[in-house]
Formats: C-alpha cells, structure tokens, sequence
C-alpha cells in the first residue's frame, strides 16, 4: 500500500475526526520536509473525489456526507440546466436544475449530493454541493460594451452560463465587435469569471472568426513550433539505396492510390494479382511513417500532443508537419516510398485464408480518384482507354470488394451508407457550394480493403499477445435500446427478442435498417439508430467492434494522419523483425496505452470541431437565400417545431410559434405535429415548402418559415431573434434603447380630457 492509499484509508476509517491540513501532519507523523508531498496527495484526492474539504478546511471522506463521486457537469445551452456526469457510471447522469448549479459552470469538476434518485424522467437530481476544479481555462466569445466598470465577453458556447468580465487594461488591443480568445484568471466573489484577452481572432460575424474560434475552443493546435518544423526540414525527400535494400522490393508490381479530387496525402496504395489457386492477392500497401518519425523525437512527441488531422471545408489542419505529410511519407505516384504491406489471400466468396506483413518499398504508377474510378467502373470510354493499363485490375478489385462486403453483411455488420455533404469553399474561406457527395463503387472498394486489412492485423496483433492499440465499440447500453425499440414502434418496427446488451446482436440492427431502406421514415430511424451506438473509441484491451461485428478491429490504415495507426506500426516492425524482446514489450505497454487514452480524447475534439465547422458553413452559405423558397422534406419533429432539409443537405428549424395556419400541438406517441382545429399532420419524411427566414453562424442554425407563413412581420421577429442570439454588443443595446426611450418620448399618447 503506497502513501495515498494509506492516507486515504485513513480518513475513510471509522474513527477519522475530519481534520485540517495541520493536525493531518501531526496525527501522521509527517516531517516539515514532506509536508508538500502530503499537500499533493491530498489535492490529488479531492479531485479524483475520493475526499472532499470543507469550507473550513477539514478534509472528509464523501460517503460522510451522502455525497457522490466527483463528476463533471455537462450543460445544456437551451434548457439552462445540467448533468453530472460521474466517473466510472456512463448513462447514470445526475440532473442539475439551474437554481442548484451552485455557482458551477459547463465542464467544471464537481461533487454533488443526490436528493431523488427518480425524478420521473429516468435520471437522478441533485445539486452540487462543491467545485473541486475549474474546467474553463480559456474561453472564445464576442467582446461586447462596458457595464459596471468591466467590458464583457459573450461566450459562443452557450453552455457556459456568463459572460467574462475584462478589464480596460486587459483588452489586449480588441474592440466591441471582435471575436476573442479568453484566459480566465479568476472566479470574483459573486462566482463570476474575470479573464484578460490573449488574442483577437476576427470579426465577431465572419466565417474567418467563428472557424478561428472553433479551432481555438477545442483546443486544436493549429501551427508547429520551430523545433518541430527544423525537425521535419531535415528530413530527405527520397528513399536511399540502402533503405531500398534492406526491405521487400515491389516497384515493379502494378500499385496505385485511390483518393478524393482534393486529397494531398496518400498514406495507402492497393494492388490485386490472381493465383495460381484461383484465389486473389490483395494487397493494402501503408506508409512507413514511423522509419521517418522516430519514437520520442520532437515530431513524435508533437503528433501524440495532436493524435489526428482535422479536416475543414476550406482547410486541414495535419498531425504532421506538410514536409512529411505531403511529401516523403505521402504515396505520391512515380516515386519510391517505403511502406509495411499487408498481403491477404481470399476467395470468391471473401474469405482470407493466409497473410504476411512486410516492410516494403513501393512505386505507385498511377494516382487515381474516387470519380475517375466510379467512371471506369460505369463504362466511361476515354477514361478506360486513358487507364488500360489498370482497367482490369479494377474490375476484379470490384468483385472482390463486394465479395468482403457481403461477407460483412452475413456477420450482422451494420451499414449507415449515409450521403455526405461536400461544402466548397472560394479563395477567401467563404461557402460557395453545398452539395450531396454519393458514395460510389470506388469509395466502397477502398472501404473494404482496408476493413479488411485493419482487421486482420488486429486478429495478428491478438494472437501473438503484441501490446496493441485496439479500435473498440462497445454493444449500446440496456437504456438506450429500450429507448430506441419503444421508438421505433411507432413507425411499425420492433426488435426481437430480450432488449439488454448482452442479447442484442448487430444482426438485430441492421435488420431494422434494411426494412426501413426507402421509407420516409429512414433518414431518422438510422440517425436515432446511431445515436443509440456507443461512440467507438482506443483502448489497448481487445473488446470487439460491435457496429463491424468484428472481433478484432484496430487502426492500421492512416499513419500519416492518426496516431494509433503510428503507433501500431511501431510495434508491429519490431515484431515482424524479430526484435520485440520481453523488454520491449514491456516498453511499448504504457505507450500503447497512453496513445489509446490521448487519441480517444483528441478524436472527440476533432469531430466536434468538424461538425460545428460543416454547421457553421452551412449556415454561412444559406445567408444569401434569405427570402427564398426551396421544396424540403420534413426530417424530424420536436414539441417546439420540426426540422426541415433541404435536397444539398442544409437542415433548418420551423418553430411551432411561426407557423400561423394552425395551432400545432405535439402527439409525442406518433412523433407528429397536429393542427387543433384543422388537423393538419405534420410527420417525418412530409414534402413541404419552406422559405428561408434567417441564419445564424454563431448558433450554427438556420431558420425556416412554411412559404406560406413568409409573411414581413415573421420573418422580421425570427431575423431579430437571430440578432439577439449572435451576441449584440451593449453598446448597441444602448444605442437601440435610447432610439426607443426617444420615441415613447415624442410620440405619448395625449391625455384624455375630463368630461
């Protein structure tokens, strides 16, 4: 038992007298010398909530106070309450009403004690009883006018439930208006953050600004320092003849990538040969990032800090530097690159029967894309005779994908084949084009080439007992399948059988999502379905991919812009060398694992930043159609209103209050809207025409009115809501509030005269 944990046992026995920090040392015979050790370990507790201190400062063991473990709270913009989300207890939330926040904000750590542990609607409520640790250092908002001796900053997370008082002295050069970045300094005696400006990052209403902010609000670093960058610059930008010789050679195969219009790096190349057993060689060619980014090296330190590319509609922001990224790790055709290929022999029906790993070294002969693949494939002409060189390895890669796809199928692997949006951006950043991007035969023959590839050095990895770096999703929880089956019920749909995560098969869902291929009703199951999934995440524990129904998944595939995959090769070059030593292995078991903990927590930024940013881009682009009319399709339906989508994917709100034909209840049992007096029905998958009525790039929302409510006062009262939401600076609230007093003061209404 260490220090810790003795000092915890202590103050969790029967005969423990809360005690200060003072009579603690004496009671436990603690020199002068080691007394900040004893302060570190008692700090290290309260905010792992395994004790908590007083407001007279005596430490106490929670289960004293009926107290529960320490959580975070998690906020909602809309509602003005909370949850407490506890360690270690998912889907067991505490809900928090706003008046018992107890001075707490969005992501703070926090302990709460529990007052009903039903309140009605399946969740606990409490209130929180104290803040153990702050967890807003910085924070992205709008500076706006002064008020009480301070400027405000009005955060664009609406979570955060105040505004960021800023000294005149503090301002760093910003005015009314500009979009800033916060560091809070302090919390005053009313509980209020008090921060200085660090930096100014746009026009408070520009696209520039708000993706400026999203960046910066999720933490993603977006420039290399100079270390990193000298680092990369001395790097070659060729492969050697000794690195050459020292790896399988296959240049002389016939290797290509298949990538988007507007990709710029290549970190997989595939190739196809039929054997002599009537079976085919697939083989997924990857780059050898790690023969470049050396384990500890400064590079290496900076891409485990990042974890992952993220990628926007007008830029990407890389986990390497572009030296690598883009040039000796990328697969760029006519040129040596060295990679690790996984070669995988299988048969008609998708079945792999034999594998090798190999470190290589490649010459991709053609860099092909998506849309030129989808061509070939659909007959074009030119495009064939152009590439006819590969035309018929692409036709058997065709036949074998959906032979590995059907495959997956058989298994119960579930596919959310949703189209995706594709946002273009002009020179300056700005949306010029929204538009459905489909998935076609080339996108699914890459899919399923590297599933294929991910799981069977997974499957490898497993066997041989190799520290490893899993790709994890875990079976949906027993509340969330109820949850979704008493859902789908009301569309006619059910699941089978006993609802629990321990009987629910992946089968079972994708059954669900093959009945309602078609249907008006798809769009919404499927996203509700995914909804209900775990996310995926890392973890260096093989726990299966319940979503691929796999029982071995990992990351393989992307070294140039994930780490777990530069991780995993690490490992793997060492083991198929001969190298990995019990020494080693002990080694690479902590790495291994912090690389599973860090990139889980960089991907969740990473994807929120994306998707805020593809909202925000949406929004920005739909600005330019405000007063138009666009035929959509109802998508989901709410108590306050319902959703609307148009056909380039752009998705607005119709509020309930704006739709003047009706008064429109919600009939939650069949997720409809109906009119009370004339019992219009409003239901997912409805054709409507809708007009546009406002944009808000800071709420990441879009307005819609019916075309027939697109009437001047509506539209004007929405347009002002928007305003409002955006964050109007004091000074402006002045200026329209002295505009008012003036006319209430010209314009009263004259006394009636006495008769």
């Amino acid at each position: 038992m260490d220090r810790k944990e003795r000092i915890l046992s202590y103050i969790s026995s029967n005969t423990y007298v809360p005690l200060r920090f003072n009579e603690l040392a004496i009671v436990l015979d603690v020199p002068e010398s080691d007394r900040n050790e004893l302060s570190g370990i008692l700090d290290s507790l309260v905010k792992e909530g395994k004790i908590y201190k007083t407001k007279k400062g005596r430490y106490c063991v929670i289960s004293e106070k009926g107290l529960t473990a320490a959580g975070v709270l998690m906020c909602n913009a809309a509602g003005g309450f909370g949850f407490v989300r506890i360690d270690g207890e998912e889907g067991k939330d505490i809900f928090i009403a706003r008046e018992k926040l107890g001075g707490a904000y969005d992501r703070d750590r926090v302990l709460v004690r529990i007052e009903n542990n039903d309140n009605g609607r399946g969740h606990r409520e409490g209130h929180i009883e104290q803040i153990i640790e702050r967890g807003n250092t910085n924070i992205v908002g709008v500076l706006v006018g002064m008020k009480n001796g301070y400027y405000r900053v009005s955060p664009d997370r609406r979570e955060f439930f105040s505004q960021i008082r800023i000294r005149e002295e503090d301002l760093g050069g910003a005015s009314a208006g500009d979009r800033v970045m916060v560091s809070i300094e302090e919390y005053n005696s009313k509980g209020k953050p008090v921060g200085i400006i660090t930096a100014v990052l746009g026009s408070g209403d520009s696209v520039e600004s708000c993706l400026n902010g999203l960046i910066a609000e999720n933490k993603i670093p977006e420039r290399f320092s100079k270390k990193v960058l000298e680092a990369a610059d001395s790097l070659p930008e060729s492969v050697t003849d000794e690195e050459i010789k020292a790896r399988e050679d296959l240049r002389d195969k016939r290797i290509f990538t298949i990538d988007g219009d507007d990709s710029r790096d290549f970190d997989d190349a595939v190739s196809l040969e039929a054997l002599p057993s009537g079976r085919m060689m697939l083989g997924v060619h990857i780059a050898d990032v790690t023969h470049y980014v050396k384990d500890g090296s400064v590079i290496d330190k900076e891409a485990l800090k990042r974890a992952t590319s993220v990628y926007f509609p007008n830029k990407v922001i890389p986990m390497l530097p572009k030296r690598l990224s883009n040039g000796i790790c990328s697969l760029n055709p006519d040129v040596d690159r060295l990679t690790l290929s996984i070669f995988m022999e299988i048969d008609k029906d998708g079945n792999i029967h034999n594998h090798r790993l190999s470190k290589s070294v490649i010459h991709s002969c053609a860099r092909m894309t998506y849309n030129k693949v989808n061509k070939i494939l659909g007959g074009d002409t030119k495009l064939r005779e152009q590439y006819s060189f590969i035309v018929p390895v692409l036709e058997e890669m065709d036949r074998l994908s959906d032979a590995l796809a059907k495959k997956r199928k058989e298994r119960g692997a579930i596919d959310f084949d949703f189209p995706e949006a594709k946002i273009k951006c002009d020179n300056a950043g700005e949306p010029v084009e929204v538009e459905i991007e489909e998935r076609g035969k080339s996108q699914r023959l890459i899919e399923s080439f590297m599933l294929a590839a991910n799981e069977t050095v997974a499957e490898m990895a497993y066997w041989a007992e190799l520290p490893f770096v899993y790709r994890v999703h875990d079976a949906p929880s027993n509340e969330k399948l109820t949850a979704f089956n008493e859902f789908i019920k009301n569309f006619g749909y059910s699941l089978k059988g006993k609802i629990d995560s321990e009987s629910i098969h992946p089968m079972d869902l994708q059954g669900i999502a093959e009945k309602v291929k078609g249907s008006p009703e798809e769009m919404m199951i499927s996203k509700v379905m995914l909804q209900s999934l775990m996310k995926a995440g890392y973890r260096d524990t093989n726990d299966g991919h319940f979503g691929l129904a796999a029982r071995f998944y990992c990351h393989f595939t992307s070294p140039i812009r994930r780490y777990p995959d530069l991780m995993i090769h690490r490992v793997l070059k060492e083991f198929i060398s001969g190298n990995l030593s019990d020494s080693r292995q002990h080694y690479f078991e902590p790495r291994v694992r912090e690389a599973a903990i860090i990139s889980s927590d960089r991907e969740i930024a990473a994807e929120k930043a994306e998707r805020d940013a593809d909202d925000m881009m949406k929004a920005a682009y739909m600005r330019r159609f405000i007063g138009e009319s666009f035929d959509a399709v109802v998508s989901s339906v709410t108590s306050f209103g319902m959703f609307a989508a148009l056909g380039n994917s752009c998705e607005g709100l119709i509020r309930c209050e704006n739709m003047s034909g009706d008064y429109f209840e919600y009939d939650e049992n069949r997720h409809m809207l109906i009119g009370r007096h004339t019992g219009r029905t409003y239901r997912v998958g409805d054709m409507i025409r809708i007009t546009v009525a406002a944009s808000n790039l800071l709420m990441r929302r879009i307005d819609f009115v019916l075309e027939g409510d697109a009437r001047r006062d509506i539209l004007a009262k929405i347009e002002k809501r928007s305003r409002t939401a955006m964050g109007r600076s004091d000074e402006k609230k002045e200026k329209h509030g002295k505009h008012r007093r003036m006319k209430r003061k010209y314009n009263k209404p004259k006394k009636k005269r006495k008769r």
